[in-house]
């Protein structure tokens, strides 16, 4: 496996490319694929996250494959990923999650769900917690329920930044939803193995869009 930090071309901003990939959310996402994929039905075999400055995207990827460098539009840093996990080892830990919950075959936003429960059940709106609490409560309680299965468990963790996407693939088209939430905090390692995994296949769904990607350091 490889880390890759993918950043910028200085002479970025004077390519075509560049004005096509930031005014499309979509047309990032595809020039983000077209790094990681040699051919056109390559499943996907990476995770990503989109840190955005302004217009300047910084993208860290975990990938199977070194991605492609004939991108001129792209500054790539690679070096090989191989972490050694043991039992009981802390870290900081960072995730932008698509965190929600399938009920009867559809998928629901943790956090719209849970207005939508307060709303059913009378309370009137401005009686709600305030946004930032139903992150919390409702993002921290959804990664409780699955970070045994990840292979830890959580020692503390902040929930915030929750953020709902919608862009058409192409005009006309089905338009594509998804939400997000950021989590930061720190964690303990119960399985080595099932850490590694998590670390190299990611948490929860929507990976496609850079989500489940879990960024740790040790403390």
């Amino acid at each position: 496996m490889y880390f890759n930090r993918i950043s910028l071309a200085e002479s970025a901003e004077s390519s075509p490319d560049f004005w096509q990939i930031f005014g499309d959310p979509y047309r990032l996402h595809q020039s983000i694929w077209e790094l990681f994929s040699d051919h056109a039905d390559r499943r996907r075999d990476f995770l990503y996250r989109v840190h955005q400055d302004g217009k300047r995207p910084l993208i860290y990827a975990i990938s199977a494959r070194e991605p492609n460098r004939d991108a001129q539009i792209w500054q790539i840093d690679t070096k090989p990923y191989k972490p050694k996990i043991s039992p009981e080892m802390r870290f900081a830990f960072l995730l932008r999650a698509n965190a929600i919950r399938t009920r009867n075959g559809k998928r629901h936003d943790v956090v719209m769900e849970a207005k939508y429960r307060l709303s059913q059940n009378g309370q009137a709106r401005h009686d709600w917690p305030a946004q930032a609490e139903l992150a919390q409560q409702q993002g921290e309680k959804w990664l409780l329920a699955r970070c045994e299965g990840y292979g830890f468990r959580l020692n503390s963790v902040r929930v915030d930044g929750h953020q709902q996407y919608r862009f058409f693939k192409k005009q006309g088209g089905t338009p594509v939803r998804f939400s997000t939430l950021d989590f930061t905090g720190l964690l303990t390692v119960t399985d080595s193995e099932r850490f590694l995994e998590t670390l190299y296949r990611g948490i929860g769904a929507a990976k496609g869009f850079g989500c489940g990607m879990l960024m740790v350091r040790s403390v």
